[in-house]
């Protein structure tokens, strides 16, 4: 019914930046929520930045002041810029929203593809 899928990541020196986004498809009817999560090799899933639909946003502490989640509506779309990049924000990052699906109740809950994002020291 929906897919979320993601593009942006690849390889950057510390200090660097990168922008992701995450495009959701499908028969949507509003996007109530996008997050992004990453997973760090060797580490825990853990939720990065996340926006709502009323437009507040929220951060994981490593990332505040670096990190900023934005989305599109008109497009279905959310984003992530990346600025100061360090070694260790290296990851697979994951989009993840909860969606209303024209003619269905409930939320769709699901995940992106994952993209890789490489800082190199």
């Amino acid at each position: 019914q929906v897919q979320l899928v993601e593009s942006g990541g690849g390889l950057v020196q510390a200090g660097g930046s990168l922008g992701l986004s995450c495009a959701a498809s499908g028969n949507i009817s509003r996007i109530n929520l996008m997050a992004w999560y990453r997973q760090g090799p060797g580490k825990q899933l853990e939720l990065v930045a996340s926006m709502p639909s009323d437009g507040r946003t929220t951060y994981v502490d490593s990332v505040k002041g670096r990190f900023f989640i934005s989305r599109d509506d008109a497009k279905n779309t959310a984003y992530l810029q990346m600025n100061s990049l360090k070694f260790e924000d290296t990851a697979v990052y994951y989009c993840h929203a909860a969606v209303v699906v024209r003619g269905s109740p409930g939320s769709w809950r699901g995940w992106g593809q994952g993209t890789q994002v490489t800082v190199s020291s």
